[in-house]
């Protein structure tokens, strides 16, 4: 979810209906403070698992994530987690880069021991000092109840380092089940680093980010309904592959291609000053009315599960046997409690 320190009450509802995960975005120029979220949510819940999805190795030095996941651990023990990622959007709206890949493996070596409360090496200019939090006890934090480390990684460098370091990867959504092979093969090629394996019956969690839509008969893929509860993922993904391409000269993924010269033609009217805030206006929350015309059905579907009850588990039911244990869904904000109803009434009670 976008963290919001008013919206704890969809935690709430999250947990009463059956949701494992609760994950908290991390983007200090887009949405609330995501540790004070999660310490509201903590207060309110019991039983739904509680972290951050993700935070940022660029915006908060190693040892300050440690010690704000090990807070909320001491508010919710036994039920913390800690995502992490190298941060494209709470950089970029920021006219900044995300770390890179020996950056963030770099950023992981100190955080991984640090979640632990273990020593850690924290690198400063040119001296690697040694640290760790020397006052756990009286409640401060919690490092008796294990904290998880997820990895994000869609790259085959970081899913390497998510093999590496992590005790699961969080993942752009497979588009099939031999698609998930493969990127099981990615992470053991940093698994292999420090003498594991790992596979679908390993004990290594991995998670999707999408959202998802269930057609009513007869609906379309680019109804006003669909577009309500997913455009802001598509978009989102738009935007992101936007970054990619006047940074790095990626060229679009094929499902944007009919989209593609009106959407590059209607950023490049903005003043390049601010242009870094403009990409992500929305971002994962809601469209902009100009940027409506972009949501076909092909965009849709690139980054959202959409599909009626059916087709859905059948796809959901091929990714668990390939391997995933979790799909993220992060809808539309303002549609965001008919998406948790309707997924949890017509999904989650099919998935055993």
């Amino acid at each position: 979810m976008a963290s919001h320190i008013g919206d704890v009450d969809y935690v709430v509802r999250a947990e009463a209906l059956g949701f494992s995960h609760a994950w908290m975005a991390d983007s200090q120029m887009l949405w609330s403070d995501c540790y004070a979220t999660l310490a509201l949510a903590a207060h309110r819940t019991s039983r739904i698992k509680l972290g951050t999805g993700v935070a940022i190795s660029g915006t908060r030095p190693a040892p300050v994530n440690a010690a704000g996941i090990a807070t909320i651990n001491a508010l919710a023990p036994g039920r913390t987690f800690c995502g992490v990622g190298a941060g494209n959007t709470a950089l970029r709206v920021m006219g900044r880069p995300p770390h890179r890949i020996a950056e963030f493996e770099s950023y992981l070596k100190t955080l991984s021991p640090l979640l632990k409360g273990e020593e850690a090496l924290y690198h400063h200019e040119d001296r690697a000092i040694p640290i760790k939090h020397i006052m756990p006890d009286k409640g401060f934090v919690n490092f008796q109840d294990p904290i998880p480390l997820y990895v994000s990684g869609f790259g085959p460098k970081s899913l390497a380092l998510a093999g590496q370091y992590g005790d699961g990867a969080v993942l752009a959504l497979s588009s099939s089940a031999e698609a998930m092979t493969y990127v099981w093969h990615l992470l053991n090629e940093g698994a292999k680093r420090v003498g594991r394996v790992l596979g679908p019956d390993s004990n290594f969690y991995t998670t999707a980010l999408t959202t998802m839509v269930v057609l009513d008969d007869g609906e379309a893929i680019d109804s006003d309904r669909v577009k309500a509860e997913c455009g802001a993922m598509a978009m989102a993904s738009v935007h992101y592959a936007y970054d990619q391409y006047r940074n790095f000269g990626h060229q679009p993924p094929n499902a944007y291609a009919e989209i593609w010269e009106d959407y590059t033609a209607l950023l490049d009217s903005y003043s390049k000053v601010r242009l870094h805030q403009r990409i992500h206006a929305g971002h994962n929350c809601w469209v902009l009315e100009e940027e409506e015309k972009f949501l076909t059905p092909r965009v849709l579907k690139a980054s959202s599960m959409i599909g009626t009850q059916d087709a859905l588990l059948q796809q959901l039911h091929g990714l668990r046997d390939a391997g995933l244990n979790q799909v993220m869904i992060l809808p539309n904000f303002d549609t965001r409690f008919d998406v948790l109803e309707r997924v949890a009434r017509d999904i989650m009670p099919h998935l055993g």
